[in-house]
Parts: structure tokens; sequence; C-alpha cells
């Protein structure tokens, strides 16, 4: 079977695979194997071009060339490789638009950025247990921020609410463009706490204007004083991850190689500093594994939107019909 085929039936099956979570993700988990130096179909040295699909995945489709480079990959002609993320496909799903999950080849996952619940400074939320009692007993009367509605920040809040058993329809939440507006809302008390990745709170957080309850990811943040969610007793391990694709109908060979690549990448010294750097986690999963990661990370996105209310349904709309099944 096709591995494109596989990966629709695997879409469309309800429950074929539980909703997932990172789980296991390391903070510095981008070890230390050295790359094989890229070895193509033929024996030959395997060629990429590695673009991000948005601005928003430039840093990490620079990070990803560099590190294939330093593997003994040739970058700049070749097999083209598409860098792209969490975000594209959540506003696919709500526009009901195609996105790399329809006109790609799924190659590998590479890394996130870790997501804060964050609080200002005088909150009388003092660690994530009092702010969730608060979330499952009035969700709403507890305004939340973050990011545009269906983005990621939103998505971990209706994870959060859904893992401590409030009302997910009930949740108070604004969207605003930017952390700065968020930033803004807390302060003025327009919101009681928000959501977004850890860069955009380091200031705010080191002047003491906001404090960290609870990261997103499986492990803690070593220079961030917070639990995590797991710790804090919700079953949510979440990142707004990023991975790469290759081309639709992309032929077995061509795509095993760039997996190879992906994976060579991913494991080098190099991508290790570049994560370190961008404080990111790296996530690195691979080939087939990848697919059955994204499959349960679609159906479990799918399931959040819908109890937002922002879907009406969680079978797969995005297929166009061409995967057999009749969507």
């Amino acid at each position: 079977m096709r591995r494109r085929q596989f990966l629709a039936n695997l879409l469309a099956a309800s429950g074929a695979v539980a909703g997932s979570a990172l789980t296991g993700a390391a903070l510095t988990g981008c070890g230390a194997r050295q790359g094989t130096g890229g070895p193509g179909p033929a024996g030959l040295r395997a060629r990429f071009v590695i673009n991000p699909a948005a601005r928003r995945w430039s840093e990490a489709g620079q990070a990803l060339a560099g590190a294939a480079r330093a593997a003994g990959y040739e970058t700049g002609a070749g097999t083209k490789v598409t860098v792209s993320g969490l975000s594209a496909m959540t506003a696919a799903e709500l526009n009901n638009g195609q996105t790399l999950l329809d006109v790609a080849t799924p190659l590998a996952r590479l890394a996130g950025d870790v997501e804060v619940v964050v609080v200002p400074g005088d909150s009388r939320f003092k660690d994530f247990e009092g702010f969730a009692a608060h979330l499952l007993a009035q969700p709403g009367a507890t305004p939340l921020a973050g990011g545009p509605q269906g983005a990621p920040d939103h998505l971990l809040f209706g994870l959060i609410a859904k893992g401590i058993g409030a009302d997910t329809r009930q949740v108070d939440y604004t969207g605003y463009p930017g952390s700065q507006e968020v930033v803004t809302a807390l302060l003025s008390g327009k919101a009681a706490a928000a959501t977004g990745v850890l860069a955009a709170w380091r200031e705010g957080l080191a002047r003491g204007r906001l404090r960290a309850l609870a990261v997103s990811c499986a492990q803690r943040v070593p220079e961030l004083d917070a639990p995590t969610l797991l710790e804090s007793g919700v079953r949510v391990d979440f990142t707004d991850w990023t991975a790469a694709f290759g081309p639709e109908g992309m032929p077995d060979e061509s795509r095993d190689a760039a997996v190879r690549m992906c994976e060579d990448a991913t494991s080098s010294t190099g991508w290790l500093a570049a994560c370190r750097a961008a404080g990111w986690v790296s996530i690195p999963l691979g080939g087939d594994d990848f697919v059955l990661w994204l499959a349960s990370e679609v159906e479990r996105t799918r399931a959040v939107l819908h109890d937002l209310g922002l879907i009406t349904s969680t079978r797969a709309t995005t297929c166009r019909g061409r995967c057999g099944n009749g969507h």
C-alpha cells in the first residue's frame, strides 16, 4: 500500500489511533550520532532543497539545512523538502482547506516550541492547581488569552480544559495578533492567564511582571521554575511542532533518502546547538513512526477544535475525496 494512502486511511478511521502527546520528548534530545554522508539512490550523494512553507518556519528550515550539510548532504538543489508545522494544519482545518498533509509526503518531525501558561506577577493564582480549580469551577469567568483563535495557544487551553474536566465550550478565550497585546491584556486585567511560546514571555518573566504556572512539554525547562502539565495532573504533552515534508507522490526510494537525511541532521551536534540557541524542544521522529504519530496528532487537533466549537465535525474534511473514503 502506498504510504500516502496509508496515512489517509489512518486519518479517516475515527479513533484508529488514540490522541497522542509528544511523550518522552527531551529538551536536548538531538543526540550526537553523526551523519552517514548522505548516500542516495544508486549510491549517489543525496541532494536536497530545504525551504520553509512560510516565514515562521524559516529559522527551522535554515537549521535543518545547516545540520544536513554538516552531516554530509548537499543542499540547494535536488529533492524538495518543505518545513511546516502545527499552525498550518490547524489553519487548514478551520478553513476546510488543504495543508501539506493533503498535498505532500510526511518525512519527519523535527522540533517544537515550548508553550508556557503565564499569569500576571501579582495574580491571585499562586500555582497551576489554583488556576485549574478556578477554570474547572468557572470556565466562563476565567478569561484566557493567547494567539489567534484556533492557533496552538488556543489549542493548548482547550487541551488543558478537557484534561481537568472543565466544560470546553464555555472557555472564555480571546485571541490577539501578537504577544505584546497578550501581555497588555494580562496586565490590564482583561485576561487572567495566557499561553504562548516561552520566547514571548522571557522578558516579562525576568522582570517579574509575569509568572509561569506550567510548561506544556514532557520535561521541565531548566531555566524556568515551573512544573510540567503532566506533573500538575493534566495528561497533556504539547509543543508547537515543526516537521519536514516531501512532494506529493514522492517515490519510496526518494522518500527513504529524505527521511534518512532528516534523521542524520536531527541527531547531529549542529542540530543540538540550533535547538539550544532557539529554545526548541528537539523531538525527532522519522518515517512510518512519524506517519503514525501525525495521524494521531490530526485526530487530537480535530477533537480539540470541535470541543472548542470551532469546527462542526471531527471527520476528515481536507482530502477532497481522494483518500477513497467518501469524504
